[in-house]
């Protein structure tokens, strides 16, 4: 995931807003207690979804894949006084500690966690969605964005992160599997015409779509 020069990197990271402390405890506590603490979105990407989210002021946004909570507290600091953000965790085992965190934050009459396997629970959603945030198994991101995008008003966006792959995609000799499937969901979403797109090399790569 370190694609900048170290200083740059280090420089942006000082240049950049601080995490609220709800968001320092999740990071210092997932890498103390979870497994695969690099998949947290992390200062950088975490400031860059809250920006994101303030500029659209979202009603309505949903999460696929929560993990333990940071980047779906970075998407609720933009909503709008009436809006509310819905996330998809399969992992059950974290239900407790993501409930808690939610707890302890200001948007938490704004949260809804969901427990289970998102390819079932979405279709059983009826919002029209301003904002969606992509981050969990990478071989079902096709299917994700194919059970999404007719809730998705005109207008709104998608995020998908991990489209970079740590830079695998970029890498001729890389021909794994999961990489195979990232170079082919980008080359996807690139050419589909109902949405624009630019991919941000932030962290491990954001990809966002705008729904024409």
């Amino acid at each position: 995931m370190d694609f900048l020069p170290k200083a740059i990197a280090k420089y942006s990271e000082d240049h950049t807003t601080q995490d609220v402390d709800l968001l320092h405890q999740i990071t210092r506590e997932t890498h103390l207690e979870v497994l695969k603490p690099r998949m947290l979105s992390g200062h950088l990407q975490g400031r860059v979804l809250s920006m994101i989210s303030h500029m659209i002021s979202p009603k309505n946004i949903l999460e696929i894949g929560t993990y333990t909570g940071y980047s779906a507290l970075c998407l609720a600091e933009g909503l709008s006084d009436q809006g509310e953000l819905v996330t998809i965790e399969r992992n059950e085992e974290l239900e407790h500690k993501i409930l808690n965190y939610f707890k302890n934050s200001p948007y938490r009459e704004k949260l809804h966690l969901k427990i289970g396997d998102a390819r079932k629970i979405i279709p059983q959603l009826e919002n029209t969605w301003d904002l969606i945030f992509i981050d969990a198994d990478k071989e079902s991101y096709q299917t994700y964005f194919d059970l999404t995008i007719d809730q998705v008003r005109t207008g709104g966006f998608i995020l998908i992160d991990n489209v970079l792959w740590s830079g695998k995609v970029a890498d001729d000799d890389k021909n794994d599997k999961a990489t195979q499937s990232i170079r082919a969901f980008n080359q996807r979403m690139h050419a589909d015409p109902r949405v624009e797109n630019v991919l941000l090399p932030i962290r491990d790569g954001i990809m966002i779509l705008r729904k024409l």
